[in-house]
């Protein structure tokens, strides 16, 4: 999920190095980090966290892991050796003839659609993005990761493209002859809707490692969101005047109307009274009791997931925590926890399976413990409800496991 963290675990001494069985974290997890690595001695710790928090806070998000030895962890540290000063964060720009390329494609584009990811949050780049969508008329999707990236109450929103998706996302995706993503991997996925065949992609990044990885890309643009995204509305502005297409009220009519039509075909469900209660009710009703400008919430890997994130309308940034990608169950308490503590003010939900429940419940002591008022949501179904019963042929057989 591209989670700038950094991970301090301990590890055996230096000289069980390579002695089995000893478990290096720093090679256990060398394939899913941005780094990892030993601290080998305390004089090396300044260099290494010089390097680990400027991985951290520049370029493409991720975890960096660090692993202390036993014998290094019980060294003294001398003050001659430690040297640290935090490293700034580091941002580039694109290269203005590609942005030139790309400013130029959407603007002979008849039907174009933005696709805006994770990297528009972290970049703080959601004012940025409104003002390039409004210059265009482009209707606007979402990535499981980058929901709440763009206003879901803006007339050019069509959806969030998670597993679960929205009518307005098939039908534009669909029908656009060029998608601009921006902020995301275009990385082939299990969470996210698959590319129709046939489109011209613009594809921003600061990741040039994402860059024709999964995807063709026609026009690539590598650089930070935010600056990106001023860049193009520059050009755009220079290729075809100051004040943008007209407003396309025929585009607006459509979304407004295709989700009615969607949220017609789901109504039964989301207004459901059949007992016990329907899940999709649970969510329709709690998003119309909340105050939505004042409300963070998350999902459970799962179910959960499939049930909040196509209807629940998150109006800013990071107000829904949308993650995919893994599957871990229990993930969303943690994300709640550290959701309140960044926004004490807000109200904090999490809802969850009690599959997921079960994994991590006992760190509700957790939260009570830290002072952290959030609320968890259980949808106790007694069953994985997510999958049929061909993933537990024995289980279902021998033991009733679905019934």
């Amino acid at each position: 999920d591209s989670v700038p963290i950094l991970l301090l675990p301990a590890a055996a001494a230096r000289d069980r190095l390579g002695v089995a069985p000893t478990f290096s974290p720093a090679r256990s997890y060398e394939t899913v980090t941005k780094w990892s690595t030993q601290i080998s001695s305390t004089r090396s710790i300044s260099e290494v966290m010089r390097r680990a928090f400027q991985k951290l806070r520049s370029g493409k998000p991720g975890p960096v892991l660090l692993e202390i030895p036993q014998d290094v962890g019980a060294e003294e540290v001398s003050e001659l050796d430690f040297d640290y000063e935090p490293p700034p964060r580091v941002r580039s720009a694109g290269d203005p003839e590609a942005v030139r390329r790309a400013a130029q494609a959407l603007l002979a584009a008849k039907d174009p659609i933005i696709d805006a990811g994770q990297g528009v949050m972290y970049a703080e780049a959601t004012d940025e993005l409104i003002k390039v969508a409004e210059f265009l008329q482009a209707p606007v999707m979402t990535t499981l990761g980058g929901k709440s990236a763009f206003p879901e109450n803006h007339p050019l929103f069509v959806g969030c493209g998670g597993p679960s998706t929205t009518l307005g996302v098939h039908r534009h995706l669909t029908r656009a002859d060029v998608v601009f993503g921006i902020g995301v991997s275009f990385g082939k996925t299990n969470f996210g809707v698959q590319m129709p065949p046939g489109k011209v992609i613009i594809h921003s990044t600061n990741d040039e490692n994402d860059i024709n990885n999964d995807m063709k890309s026609h026009h690539a643009v590598v650089g930070d969101a935010k600056l990106v995204l001023n860049q193009l509305l520059e050009e755009l502005k220079l290729q075809s005047g100051t004040q943008g297409r007209p407003a396309n009220q025929e585009l607006v009519d459509e979304i407004k109307s295709g989700k009615q039509e969607w949220l017609d075909q789901w109504m039964p469900k989301l207004t459901s009274n059949e007992t016990p209660i329907n899940p999709y009710r649970v969510v329709w009703d709690m998003m119309h009791t909340v105050d939505l400008d004042n409300t963070i919430v998350t999902h459970e890997s799962g179910s959960a997931r499939e049930y909040m994130v196509p209807f629940w309308e998150a109006r800013a940034p990071r107000s829904f925590i949308g993650w995919g990608k893994s599957t871990q169950l229990g993930y969303s308490l943690g994300l709640a926890m550290g959701a309140k503590m960044a926004e004490p003010d807000k109200q904090v939900i999490n809802v969850m399976g009690d599959f997921a429940f079960g994994s991590v419940g006992m760190d509700v002591e957790t939260a009570v413990r830290a002072e952290l008022p959030i609320i968890t949501i259980v949808l106790n179904n007694s069953t994985m409800a997510i999958y049929n019963n061909n993933r537990f042929p024995v289980a279902v057989e021998k033991y009733g496991l679905k019934s």
